[in-house]
């Protein structure tokens, strides 16, 4: 029931992003909503925070998403993220989450916090067998799906342009999977994103 709760839960927050009719009003009182794509390239790693980070760098993956900003400031925005990774040990993931974010600017420098709520699709990292009539058989599962729980922070450039085309950034995330096994109730992983926000309208 948790689960079927929590995933409705992000369902209505992903549909929330989608464009809404514009209500009357001036310019100067409607949020920015330019839905930049954010493209970053990622390093997962299963560990505790900040821990054995040389190690992540070992698994690579990509990500797509965008944004969108509940504010005419836009330091305080609504993201989603689509993502894999590839992890030969642990094995591969994909993920969809979405995160509430506050974006404090410092000149041409910003900073950046943010948690929220997801889902990934872990792929075993080789074929998993099942006790059937007497002997050990394939179990013909993929992966499992799990509810995935993401905290993070980061680092960009935004320059002195009004409204730049590239934002690049260094992104530092931590976020637990639930029900990975009986065992691991509770599975930490952690992500270094390097990517940029590509404003394609302006």
């Amino acid at each position: 029931m948790i689960k079927s709760f929590l995933f409705n839960l992000l369902l209505y927050l992903l549909t929330s992003l989608l464009p809404v009719t514009a209500q009357p009003g001036s310019s100067a009182e409607r949020p920015k909503r330019d839905w930049p794509l954010v493209v970053s390239l990622q390093f997962q790693s299963v560990s505790m925070p900040f821990r054995d980070l040389k190690s992540t760098f070992s698994n690579i993956g990509i990500s797509l998403g965008t944004e969108v900003a509940y504010n005419r400031r836009g330091n305080l925005l609504q993201q989603v993220q689509v993502g894999f990774f590839r992890n030969a040990n642990a094995g591969n993931g994909l993920f969809i989450h979405t995160q509430a974010a506050y974006r404090p600017r410092f000149g041409p420098v910003y900073t950046e916090v943010k948690a929220g709520l997801g889902y990934q699709l872990a792929f075993h990292p080789n074929t998993t067998l099942r006790f059937r009539n007497g002997e050990w058989q394939p179990a013909n599962q993929v992966g499992k799906g799990m509810l995935l729980v993401p905290v993070g922070v980061s680092l960009g450039y935004r320059g002195l342009k009004t409204r730049p085309t590239f934002e690049p950034f260094v992104s530092y995330q931590f976020f637990v999977l639930q029900g990975y096994n009986p065992d691991v109730p509770l599975l930490p992983n952690q992500l270094i994103q390097v990517g940029s926000r590509i404003h394609l309208s302006h």
